[in-house]
């Protein structure tokens, strides 16, 4: 397999280091702490809203009781996180992964700088799912949701794209063996 060009995933991740970390602060400079404001609510009611909540834990506020611990392991985990990803994009093979790849660096990046800086990670994205399982679903931000579609692209890359190259080389491995098989005859 040939290796892809990597620099696209820097871009990437800037991309979203820069949108998340701008976000972030007009959020905390305009909108106090658990007030929200609604987006669009004569068309959808209250189903998106901007709601300034901040989170010592990981995804959906999971994590420790304690928010040192939580941050020491939060920052060391990611830290570990970001060089594999790393490590990953530079065995990348294809396009969809150096994208992938780039959108879960910009992603983690963006809420390191929150844990290292503020202890916290300022969530903002608030979005209720009619007729979903729960309530509503938990609040978020840009850095989340780029690990999010980092992870779908990961899982189409996986389950399709290779999927399709393997079933692809199959084909042609047989055809060759097909060849040599009938020149021995």
């Amino acid at each position: 397999m040939t290796k892809v060009k990597t620099s696209p995933a820097y871009l990437i991740m800037l991309i979203i280091l820069v949108a998340d970390q701008f976000s972030k602060l007009l959020i905390r400079i305009n909108l106090d702490l658990h007030h929200s404001i609604p987006i669009l609510s004569n068309i959808f009611g209250d189903t998106f809203m901007l709601t300034h909540v901040s989170n010592t834990g990981a995804a959906f506020s999971i994590g420790f009781s304690s928010d040192l611990i939580n941050r020491i392991f939060f920052i060391a985990t990611t830290l570990l996180a970001l060089g594999f990803i790393l490590y990953l994009l530079y065995q990348s093979t294809h396009r969809i992964q150096v994208v992938a790849f780039g959108l879960v660096m910009g992603g983690a990046s963006g809420n390191l700088i929150d844990r290292v800086i503020r202890g916290e990670v300022t969530d903002f994205i608030n979005v209720d799912f009619p007729d979903f399982i729960m309530q509503r679903f938990p609040i978020f931000n840009i850095a989340d949701s780029a690990i999010f579609i980092a992870v779908c692209l990961l899982m189409i890359d996986m389950f399709f794209i290779q999927d399709a190259q393997a079933a692809s080389t199959d084909e042609s491995s047989e055809h060759i063996q097909e060849e040599i098989y009938t020149k021995e005859i």
